[in-house]
């Protein structure tokens, strides 16, 4: 036996337990030992039934990932994987029953529908997640799932890969009995009534397979809503077409086929980026320096200042993770403002069926209304989320330090400010920290957390803790202009603006990076933000602005027109009642007379230039920030783009992107870009470097992994 597996017996029962902390993942040794398991059991006469059971906190949470790797790199051969594993579990003569707890996913579900019958908790959760790694299932969970659950759900499981809890799954037929007591109890007795009883095999059972006419409908709608709803990417429709393939062949066939579309995802571009931004979100919790051990403050009582589009999605944020919270405004007006706001949204929740109106009742008892600073003295974080003005926030903070308790954490919104001179104003700079979240604030997973000169190790542990805590991807970055989200956006957006001067479209501008895999386009995404938020910081900045630098000219223009975008109805495009946007003439003629005044002669601009200006600023400027440590590594740059940016996560985010181009050839359009325009397009020294020496930003990267 392996030492990640146990083997016990419980008169006549055959238990084994797989120990393989901390999800049982199915690691090499893990299918060897069940084998040597069940083996055993077979062997002896006095066992009639099997129990397969996870120790710990799971049954299977599914494969190891890191061996996709090592079979894409040529460490590991392609081999049949756990095809004998599953066989021998389904073959058995004596019935295998999975007792599932907490997880049975991708390779953990495919082990438990090997089985002759499946038991849970719950509480316990099952699915077929692979396609949000860019693959599909590899060990037959698209041919032996339309067998237990039908063709219908099994496509929607496979497609979009979300979990079914087991009450839904035992509906199904997925689950042969769900377990109120005692998981290991309640399967061992359920195997000692099914010993001796026949089974029939779940790759025997065709029964839900239904006819081809009869399914020709849901394949076709599934494959409409890959379309629309995951656009570009590859995964879907390879695990529609398994599915489909089990529902046209005989099961080996079914296999076969199934295994053909697993290698071509595996090997795909798509699934290597989506496994770097799985790998990615973990590594950015680890930081050099603040070691986990770190302590850090409990956080059970919040305070936030401003009750704005910002301030308001930041408490809910915290009263959807149960912290109680204050919440402070400078007038009546402006509080109610806020408060209405929240309670709408929670109503539309409630109304769309994401959680009841007791959960709603709830949340927002959690959230108390504030005119003054009463009670802020019990909070354990203050977040500060007024008008990005440094004036302002240094009249803030320089108020929460005289009332804050000492171990109080001082956090700031500011998506732009310097975190330094902010906590100038306190006498506790060691306790002050930028927490940038994205708006809506409780919608966006992405939360910049900005290290000042003198932020203390245990604030930093604190708030990488606290974004698990509120649901939120936290990356450290250090302190600049803009970080690095708003930093690398800047010259993003420039570019955007300046392609429109020079010739381009605005709607070829948005879809060159729509048709790209962004969720919008940068110019939409003006609009949608406000064209008066960048204004305004441009206006706050003004005074380091470089004389005889070619800077954007047309968005302050429509921001001194009072077209802030969406909010106002007009922007970059017209908006009517449902915000749904078209082209408007007063745009076009200006666009023509800042033209005519910049003596700039429109030309034809390609797609190809617009992907290549927008995407390579990002990535020149992303360099930029990596040499100067105000991002620790390459990946960190991808996770704020994919999480507060909308960039697409099959493209593994920009520098990783960039590395799937070949550094080389991104530097030698940049080259072109800084020969027709100019110094703004100077090359990052790191990238001249990497693209010299034949390296990646990820192999950058790894140095410091």
């Amino acid at each position: 036996m392996s030492e990640l597996v146990q083997y016990a017996l419980a008169g006549g029962v055959a238990v084994i337990t797989i120990q393989n902390p901390p999800v049982n993942a199915l690691s090499p040794g893990v299918p060897e030992g069940i084998l040597d398991g069940l083996g055993k059991a077979n062997a002896d006469d006095t066992v009639r039934a099997v129990v397969l059971i996870g120790g710990g906190r799971s049954f299977i949470a599914g494969a190891d990932i890191k061996e996709f790797g090592k079979i894409t790199s040529g460490e590991k051969k392609r081999g049949v994987g756990l095809h004998p594993l599953l066989y021998a579990l389904e073959d058995s003569p004596k019935p295998v029953i999975a007792a599932i707890h907490g997880q049975a996913f991708g390779g953990g579900l495919e082990v438990a529908m090997s089985c002759a019958y499946r038991v849970a908790v719950p509480t316990a959760q099952v699915g077929q997640p692979e396609v949000k790694l860019g693959i599909i299932p590899g060990a037959a969970g698209t041919q032996r799932l339309p067998r237990l659950v039908g063709v219908a759900k099994a496509v929607e499981m496979c497609q979009f890969g979300n979990p079914l809890k087991v009450p839904a799954a035992a509906a199904l037929g997925l689950i042969d009995r769900v377990i109120e007591g005692d998981l290991l109890e309640g399967a061992v007795a359920f195997a000692r009534e099914a010993a001796g009883k026949p089974f029939v095999k779940v790759r025997e059972r065709n029964g839900k397979l239904r006819t081809p006419d009869a399914n020709a409908a849901i394949f076709a709608s599934a494959r409409e809503a890959a379309r629309k709803r995951q656009r570009g990417l590859l995964a879907p429709l390879a695990a529609i077409n398994a599915v489909e393939a089990a529902t046209r062949l005989p099961f080996e066939d079914g296999v076969k086929e199934e295994q053909r579309l697993f290698e071509d995802c595996l090997f795909s571009t798509q699934s290597k980026a989506l496994i770097h931004v799985f790998f990615g979100e973990r590594a950015v919790a680890k930081i050099p320096g603040v070691p986990s051990e770190t302590p850090a403050y409990p956080i059970r009582r919040a305070a936030i200042i401003g009750a704005g589009t910002m301030g308001g999605g930041i408490a809910m944020t915290y009263a959807n993770a149960g912290i109680p919270v204050l919440l402070k405004e400078a007038t009546r007006q402006a509080l109610d403002r806020g408060m209405d706001v929240i309670r709408k949204n929670y109503a539309a929740s409630v109304a769309k069926g994401r959680f009841s109106q007791e959960v709603m009742d709830q949340r927002l008892a959690l959230v108390t209304p504030a005119l003054n600073y009463e009670g802020f003295e019990e909070a354990d974080i203050i977040v500060e989320a007024v008008f990005e003005g440094m004036a302002l926030k240094k009249q803030v903070f320089a108020e929460i330090d005289s009332i804050a308790k000492p171990e109080c954490v001082l956090a700031s919104n500011t998506s732009t400010l310097s975190i330094d001179e902010i906590a100038s104003a306190t006498t506790r700079p060691h306790m002050v920290i930028g927490h940038h979240f994205f708006s809506p604030a409780n919608v966006m997973r992405l939360l910049e957390i900005v290290r000042g000169k003198a932020t203390g190790k245990e604030v930093i542990a604190t708030s990488m803790a606290l974004a698990r805590t509120l649901g939120k991807v936290g990356v450290l970055v250090g302190n600049c202009r803009g970080f690095v989200g708003n930093r690398m956006f800047g010259p993003y957006r420039r570019e955007a603006q300046f392609l429109v001067e020079e010739g381009a479209d605005i709607e070829a501008v948005d879809r060159a990076m729509y048709d790209f895999g962004m969720a919008m386009g940068p110019l939409a995404v003006g609009d949608l933000a406000g064209l008066d938020v960048g204004w305004r910081i441009r206006k706050e900045f003004r005074h380091l602005e470089i004389p005889g630098v070619r800077k954007p000219l047309l968005e302050d223009r429509l921001a001194g027109m009072g077209r802030f975008g969406q909010k106002t109805g007009s922007g970059w495009y017209h908006y009517d009642e449902n915000r749904r946007p078209s082209k408007d003439l007063i745009v076009e003629e200006l666009i023509a007379r800042v033209r005519e005044e910049a003596g700039i002669t429109p030309r034809h601009i390609s797609q190809e230039e617009i992907t290549d200006r927008l995407l390579y600023s990002l990535v020149n400027e992303g360099a930029r920030i990596l040499e100067e440590g105000i991002a620790l590594w390459p990946v960190d740059i991808d996770i704020v783009y994919i999480n507060g940016y909308g960039f697409p996560a099959h493209r593994g985010g920009p520098m990783f992107h960039a590395d799937t181009v070949g550094l080389d050839k991104v530097l030698a359009r940049i080259r072109e870009f800084h020969d027709r325009h100019g110094a703004l397009w100077t090359p990052a020294p790191l990238l001249e470097r990497l693209a010299r020496e034949g390296k990646t930003f990820t192999q950058e990267g790894s140095k410091h992994a």
